[in-house]
């Protein structure tokens, strides 16, 4: 039997019993290397402490306490305030409010369940108290949270970065366009279910104050400029990705200690003890990860595989639609971070070999991803929605279809059309 096969096998078995995914990368990583004695023990071990040991692998730890201190701090409420000012008297303007602060948000925190735990938290009871339909608002704030792994900064993308050996700097570039994209989809989607089922303004009296909106303006913009200092100090040469996440969390906390005073040593504590368990996770799977996808390279099941498939076709759109097929199906049952790190070794050198650009390709992989924190049975985005609006998952998913269709076209776009995701980078 094919060594790699065998290593699938010990793979699909391990998680079918329940045993956490990094694990069963590891234990199929071990079996592969045991039974067929592809290299030393001790060469799996280097690879596991080269895989921790990295600069760029630091950019992750604070990322994650970005997103912990702005969800405490006070800050998403402020800019749910700014944005009312702007939206409050269209009509629907809850929802045009939710896609636009998570856009935001997702500018800070790069991560899809931070922004709707954050920005869910406020939206979705604000607008059943405005009578919108509770599984409409719990689905808008669950998709409209799909936007944390794709606007930059994004932790998946970092992951990716790493795993693919790309420039992060790069892919977040990258990232702006499908972002604008797929929140402008949002909007739109939004603005039809808003004429057909009649929600309400938010505010219903009274002509737009400017003086009001230079309020909130000023109220928010401690928080509005942590974007600003992220991507501006990366795409000017000030700092990397890694410095940036860095400074972002100085600001961060300064904004929240000394300006908003919401951040006392409690919730400080707390954020730091929510940091600690997200990173363990990822480094250890980043590690894990790097050794499995050595020891396939090293028993050839990329080239493999990429032998089976150009058999069939040489077609590269029929090949990106095929992967994309897979991504999608992945996302479904996997957790992000866990797909980009299995999928990146296999399809990532297929997908070169006939003329996508790694960036192009790293996009792909995540917006497929990101689609995957809204769709059953694992979603993540709709079981916290869910929560927040408190009904069941199943309910939200009438609504959350709608959605899905709409990310969807966005994927085929970004997928097709690779000057939307490149044209920037070049």
């Amino acid at each position: 039997m094919n060594p790699g096969l065998i290593i699938f096998i010990v793979f699909m078995v391990c998680v079918f019993l329940g045993v956490p995914i990094v694990f069963s990368l590891g234990i199929a990583s071990m079996v592969g290397i045991v039974a067929f004695e592809i290299v030393p023990m001790s060469y799996y071990i280097q690879v596991l402490y080269a895989g921790s040991d990295s600069f760029t692998l630091l950019a992750v730890p604070f990322f994650i306490l970005v997103g912990e201190i702005l969800c405490i701090g006070g800050i998403a409420e402020r800019l749910v305030s700014f944005a009312n000012t702007i939206f409050g008297r269209t009509s629907g303007s809850l929802g045009y409010i939710t896609v636009f602060v998570c856009a935001i948000f997702a500018a800070i925190s790069g991560s899809g369940v931070a922004t709707v735990a954050a920005v869910g938290g406020i939206m979705v009871p604000a607008m059943i108290r405005e009578k919108y339909d509770k599984n409409y608002a719990g689905a808008l704030a669950a998709s409209s949270a799909t936007l944390g792994p794709i606007i930059p900064p994004s932790l998946p993308m970092v992951m990716y970065g790493i795993t693919a050996g790309v420039s992060i700097t790069k892919l977040f570039t990258a990232g702006i366009g499908p972002g604008l994209l797929m929140t402008l989809s949002l909007m739109l989607l939004n603005f039809a279910v808003s004429k057909k089922h009649h929600f309400q303004p938010a505010k219903r009296e009274g002509k737009f104050d400017w003086r009001a909106l230079g309020k909130e303006f000023l109220s928010a913009i401690w928080g509005l400029l942590v974007p600003i200092i992220i991507l501006g100090g990366i795409y000017g040469g000030i700092f990397t990705p890694t410095e940036a996440a860095v400074v972002a969390c100085v600001w961060g906390l300064f904004v929240s200690v000394f300006i908003y005073r919401e951040m006392d040593l409690k919730k400080f504590i707390q954020c730091l003890n929510n940091t600690v368990k997200t990173t363990g996770m990822c480094l250890i799977m980043a590690s894990i990860a790097l050794a499995f996808g050595r020891v396939l390279t090293l028993m050839g099941v990329p080239n493999a595989i990429a032998g089976a498939i150009t058999s069939i076709t040489s077609s590269r759109i029929v090949i990106l639609l095929l992967f994309n097929v897979i991504l999608f199906i992945a996302g479904m049952f996997l957790e992000t971070l866990a797909a980009v790190f299995i999928f990146t070794p296999l399809l990532l050198p297929i997908a070169q070999s006939v003329g996508v650009d790694p960036i192009h390709f790293g996009l792909i992989m995540c917006v497929n991803l990101a689609i995957g924190l809204v769709t059953p049975p694992v979603g993540l985005n709709l079981f916290i929605a869910s929560k927040l609006a408190d009904t069941k998952m199943e309910a939200l998913l009438g609504w959350v279809m709608k959605f899905i269709v709409i990310l969807i076209i966005d994927l085929m776009l970004i997928t097709f059309v690779p000057q939307l995701t490149l044209f920037l980078v070049s």
